[in-house]
């Protein structure tokens, strides 16, 4: 009978549901992977688990507050509450990054942490390390130094993925690698200036909670209190957080990953799959597999085209993709002469589809790398499309933005130089050394306020100041509580809006949406904590939709789509050198994840998909051969079988070709080979 309260799953998910642990749920794209998780937590509370001893790790805040909330759902179903909603909070729901800041705070005292420590987002992190560069006084005029932000790359790369900095070096910067004494010297002052100034950044948020975990007492402390730990997309994740996860549960009882090794795509953020296709040897014995292969998105002919493609992964838990819903058209691989025709065939296929009743909001152009878009943007522009791109400035890199958190995290934290210095240079007449000065005094001084107040500052500055003072001590006391701290802020900054930036009207829409997201937490070392952690992805993803009759065409690089779905799909540049990314052909594991990223990009269309295949490119400024046409081969990963579930077309003439017989393409060179001999005519 307890079966029959999960009527709602099929038989792959129920049996996901209720399985003992360890456990790994391999959910293939479209598999209802959050229903069944939202379920097997539902479950698991009916059975008697208590919600505050559930640990959900997940990869956004978003996540996180939906899969709460279809828990809840799921439970009402589970009890037959009928109308009277039992909810279901878990606490402990969020991401790696913000439970571990939680867990930091409320063992600062036992870690030698502050407890007002401040996180640095990579802007942050990127400015401090150029700080920290620059007074190393390291000789970078004799031969190239990397700079700030690529020092913290490597930093951030030697702490997720466990490696040595030789091995990074060795297998990821290679032109870095007769610096390493000088980045050991280095990466020590950035170490030494964040703890000097009481910041953790997002590598330390890990780092400091696997530390944590090595001490027995603590460890078992922490592992105590959690009865359950369920981790999401756990094929995302990098080798630090495995470490956590198995120091947190070494025996693995109460623990569940789900994820599904073909979307492993982040290997560039030091994420691995081999988390996920070692997790069952973990423990002894093995950890049970479930296999969710119902796909409830796409129909079966576009299912059949993208498990031909990943069928030649290397290694890989098997599974087919089976449609439940029936019928559909087969995919399409389009040929079309260059850049230029694929963008007109990709605007009149949007026009198309929408006459045919698809509104633009249903559709979307997915593409390898930001810049494959240029040409289909102009074209989009000229029929008069609206679109959105994601992948553009992030809502918080804006510097509008970047002035007011800087304040709340000075106000929060006064050792954070880098907050106070952004604050401080923002008064008129006060420039660097200036700035230094008053933070050296404020750094050693017991009540920054007061000797704040004692402090001289440069005539044109000294009305701002005194004004800046009053606002730092009222927020400093919490006299204003939050969200009204955020007023007073506001209150405060918006009159400097003109005096820093020329547009500065065109910015105050920004800090209005700033102001409504602070008053959805409930205190300010929550927001600055959360939004450094789970940040907006873009300015214009902030704004309220555009008044349009149907929204607007969603254009976005293949990462940024993952998690996403839409009724038609084109895939830009389907060519060696773009999918996989020339850039991405070094090892074997960077190819296979290439191969990934295109069948992720496959199963984001659930009616229509079309991969465009150019013939040729047009490359401009390139010394050894000078501005040209190059010819291009089909990506690699279009096998003969993969061909095989796509239908094939050539445009413009528009003439569709037999089903499994390819247009015939034009001479071809390959372009990855040119484009590589050009880089080595430069380095020479």
């Amino acid at each position: 009978m307890k079966h029959d309260t999960l009527a709602a799953l099929n038989d792959s998910q129920r049996r996901a549901a209720v399985a003992a642990t360890p456990l790994l749920v391999i959910a293939g794209a479209g598999t209802g992977k959050t229903n069944t998780v939202a379920h097997r937590v539902a479950h698991l509370v009916r059975e008697g688990a208590d919600p505050h001893r559930l640990l959900l790790l997940t990869f956004s805040r978003r996540a996180a507050i939906e899969l709460e909330r279809r828990a809840a759902r799921a439970l009402r179903a589970l009890i037959n509450a009928g109308g009277n909603d039992p909810g279901i909070a878990l606490p402990w729901a969020g991401t790696f990054h913000s439970v571990a800041a939680r867990l930091l705070r409320e063992y600062a005292e036992r870690t030698g942490l502050a407890s007002t420590f401040t996180i640095h987002d990579r802007g942050d992190s990127e400015d401090l390390m150029a700080v920290v560069r620059h007074e190393s006084k390291i000789e970078v005029t004799a031969k190239r130094f990397p700079a700030a932000a690529t020092c913290v790359a490597i930093y951030s790369r030697v702490v997720n993925a466990e490696a040595s900095l030789g091995e990074v070096l060795r297998d990821r910067y290679p032109w870095c690698a007769n610096w390493e004494s000088e980045l050991v010297a280095l990466f020590a002052a950035y170490v030494a200036a964040k703890q000097s100034q009481q910041v953790l950044d997002f590598d330390d948020l890990l780092l400091y909670w696997s530390g944590m975990l090595r001490d027995a007492a603590i460890a078992r402390e922490i592992g105590d209190r959690f009865d359950h730990v369920l981790v999401d997309e756990y094929q995302d994740t990098n080798r630090l957080q495995s470490t956590i996860l198995r120091l947190l549960k070494p025996d693995g009882r109460g623990v569940t990953v789900v994820g599904d090794d073909a979307q492993a795509i982040y290997g560039f953020r030091a994420a691995t799959v081999r988390n996920i296709l070692d997790f069952p040897h973990h423990y002894t014995p093995p950890a049970s597999v479930v296999a969710l292969e119902r796909n409830y998105r796409s129909t079966q002919p576009i299912l059949d085209a993208s498990n031909a493609v990943i069928a030649h992964a290397k290694e890989r838990f098997t599974k087919n993709l089976a449609a439940v819903r029936a019928g559909g058209a087969r995919p399409r691989l389009v040929t079309v002469s260059d850049e230029t025709d694929q963008a007109s065939f990709v605007a009149e296929e949007i026009l198309a589809h929408r006459e045919n009743a698809m509104a633009l909001r249903c559709q979307a152009v997915l593409f390898r790398a930001s810049s494959h878009s240029a040409l289909l943007e102009l074209e989009l522009g000229r029929r008069n499309i609206p679109f959105v791109k994601f992948g553009g400035l992030k809502f918080l890199d804006a510097s509008h933005i970047k002035d007011v958190l800087s304040l709340l995290r000075w106000v929060e934290n006064p050792h954070g130089r880098l907050s106070g210095f952004r604050t401080l240079r923002m008064l008129a007449g006060v420039g660097p050394a200036t700035a230094a000065r008053l933070l050296d005094a404020v750094d050693a001084a017991l009540d920054p306020v007061a000797t704040m107040r004692s402090l001289r500052v440069p005539a044109a500055a000294a009305s701002q100041w005194s004004a800046l003072i009053d606002l730092y001590s009222t927020l400093r006391s919490g006299k204003a509580e939050w969200p009204g701290e955020m007023d007073a802020l506001l209150a405060w900054y918006e009159p400097q809006l003109d005096r820093l930036y020329e547009d500065g009207a065109a910015r105050l829409p920004d800090l209005t949406q700033l102001r409504r997201i602070a008053a959805t937490y409930p205190s300010r070392e929550r927001f600055l904590t959360e939004l450094t952690l789970d940040p907006p992805a873009a300015a214009g993803g902030m704004a309220d939709e555009p008044l349009l009759d149907e929204g607007y065409v969603t254009l976005s690089t293949i990462h940024s789509a993952k998690g996403q779905e839409w009724k038609s799909v084109h895939i830009l540049n389907g060519v060696d050198g773009c999918i996989p990314s020339d850039m991405a052909c070094g090892s074997d594991d960077e190819i296979e994840e290439e191969r990934r990223l295109l069948y992720v990009a496959m199963t984001r269309a659930r009616d229509h998909l079309a991969i465009i295949v150019p013939q040729r490119f047009y490359v401009q400024q390139q010394t050894a051969f000078g501005d040209r046409h190059v010819y291009a081969s089909p990506s690699r990963f279009l096998t003969d079988l993969a061909r095989a579930a796509f239908d094939h077309q050539t445009w413009p003439l528009a003439t569709s070709c037999s089903r499994n017989v390819v247009a015939e393409p034009a001479p071809t060179i390959d372009l990855a080979a040119q484009i590589r001999s050009a880089w080595q005519q430069r380095i020479k």
